[in-house]
């Protein structure tokens, strides 16, 4: 097979040509289309996540605070789906996330309690990382949602792991926001709280709107209603609008605007003081960048979303989910598609289920939620209830935190650890592992239990799982403490031969930020 590696002008001319509309202002109140007009818009947005995933597997966190430049190379070819999806499976977390809670629908029907989700998705056998992982520790240690999401138990709360899991919520929910919305809100909460349930939130009202407009603008702005316009992460969003309105030609420039204003860390402990962001707000700017700035173009859609960097996998799955659904399968570019039928019944890994599969599954859902919502199906025409967006309720994680200082621990805990510092929270990063090996994969029920002191004051006894899948992201954290000096001591209870817990930083945070001298 012929590897084809193109860029820049030569990759736009292959997309197919999307007729002008008038710009859209208005949703109409109902919307009458065939069944098989909504079935080729799933399948669009089902197939859209796999070839945007697939294009941007390579490049994924190699290009942090940076965007990729035109002449670096990215690969696409006949039969680059089907061999990504057998010899690199986890790539698709994107997706077989989004198929956990498709399957419990199927199993447990559309009104399955968020217990059923969030068991689903704590005890499945593939590895987790930031949100999701914490959120799937506290699922596995007696905490339920929404607690297990919010930003005092989960220092990932304002991370992107929704966001890449909500497609299913919009893809369920044709031309209904707002439904779409509440379908992914108890879900959502599992793993994320504040910015990092927008993501997903936003994401699937875009997905919704895809279904009864044809004008991406309309999309990225309607859906942006869904959200309040007092949090960081509807700010970041109407920034990314207007500098488009301002810089219509030039992505690059918009790009610019968001690293200068929008790219520092707050929440995530590994993007703290560090070029990597997997922020939920900055990654979907990435996102709404490819879907303006693509125009409906699928190529130049797919090209900046993945150059823009960070989760340059996950960003263009969303990009091209949404802008599938919007073109419907058909009208994707037979460029994309091709090799697309051969991997479409294969099972993705950790599942048993296809792209056919959910092909399927997804037109079922969404006509039993277009009935629950007030449209009707007569014959093969299916009427929708067309909703106008709502913003939902205020959520902010990490307010009036600001990390000011990071110290370098690196060294294993023998029995007792202690520090001390000044501010109102901290992060203490590490993890338990094997000894002398990494805890990558590792599979153990071993755990350590290890107590945690802030001020001579017991905080908590906390299980540290050496088992990959079941580790604690973090070892320990807190947040709102009185501002002024403390001391913090971990306290190992059962110590043991062949483990180890390591302690790699230690991360502050105070009520002010650090102010550059420039």
């Amino acid at each position: 097979m012929k590897k084809i590696l193109l860029s820049g002008i030569a990759m736009a001319l292959l997309s197919a040509a999307i007729p002008p509309t008038k710009p859209q202002k208005t949703a109409p109140k109902s919307v009458t289309m065939a069944t098989s007009a909504i079935q080729d818009k799933i399948k669009g947005g089902w197939a859209g996540q796999l070839i945007g995933c697939t294009f941007g597997g390579p490049t994924e966190f190699q290009f942090n605070g940076t965007l990729l430049n035109d002449y670096q190379p990215i690969p696409w070819y006949d039969g680059y789906m089907k061999h990504t999806m057998l010899n690199n499976p986890g790539l698709y977390d994107d997706i077989y996330m989004d198929l956990t809670f498709v399957d419990v629908f199927e199993k447990k029907g559309l009104d399955a309690p968020v217990d059923e989700h969030a068991k689903a998705y704590a005890t499945a056998s593939y590895m987790l990382w930031h949100a999701n992982q914490a959120g799937r520790y506290n699922i596995l240690n007696g905490m339920k949602a929404p607690e297990s999401g919010h930003w005092l138990n989960n220092p990932h709360a304002d991370d992107i792991d929704f966001q890449i899991e909500a497609d299913f919520s919009g893809l369920m929910a044709p031309g209904m926001p707002n439904t779409a919305v509440q379908i992914g809100d108890p879900i959502g909460h599992i793993m994320n709280y504040g910015d990092g349930w927008y993501g997903g939130a936003y994401v699937g009202a875009m997905y919704s709107l895809a279904f009864v407009s044809n004008d991406v603008k309309y999309i990225v702005r309607e859906a942006l209603k869904t959200i309040p316009p007092q949090s960081t992460f509807y700010q970041c969003i109407a920034d990314v609008i207007k500098w488009h309105d301002q810089y219509p030609t030039d992505w690059k420039r918009n790009w610019f605007e968001i690293q200068k204003k929008w790219s520092d860390e707050i929440g995530c402990p590994e993007g703290v003081f560090r070029a990597f962001n997997i922020d939920a707000k900055i990654n979907s700017a990435y996102i709404v960048l490819g879907l303006l700035y693509g125009g409906g173009d699928f190529t130049k859609t797919m090209e900046i979303s993945t150059r823009a960097g960070q989760d340059s996998d996950c960003n263009p799955a969303s990009a091209g989910g949404i802008l599938g659904t919007m073109l419907g399968y058909d009208k994707i570019p037979a460029y994309w598609k091709q090799g697309l039928k051969e991997a479409e019944d294969i099972d993705f890994k950790y599942t048993t289920m296809s792209l056919n599969d959910v092909y399927a599954m997804g037109m079922k859902h969404a006509l039993q939620v277009v009935e629950r919502n007030g449209g009707k199906i007569t014959g093969d025409q299916v009427t929708i209830a067309v909703q106008t967006p709502k913003a939902v309720r205020l959520e902010q994680a990490f307010t009036g935190h600001y990390p000011v200082q990071v110290t370098h621990v690196r060294k294993n805990l023998e029995n007792d650890y202690t520090a001390e510092f000044d501010g109102i929270g901290f992060v203490l990063k590490g993890e338990a592992k094997p000894k002398n090996r990494s805890s990558w994969g590792y599979e153990s029920a071993f755990a350590f239990n290890a107590e945690l002191y802030v001020d001579d004051k017991k905080i908590e006894t906390a299980k540290l799982p050496v088992d990959f899948t079941h580790r604690r992201h973090e070892l320990f954290w807190k947040y709102q403490l009185p501002k002024g000096k403390h001391t913090v001591r971990v306290k190992l209870l059962n110590p043991d031969p062949e483990h180890v817990v390591y302690i790699s930083d230690l991360l502050v945070y105070n009520d002010q930020p650090v102010k550059s001298k420039l």
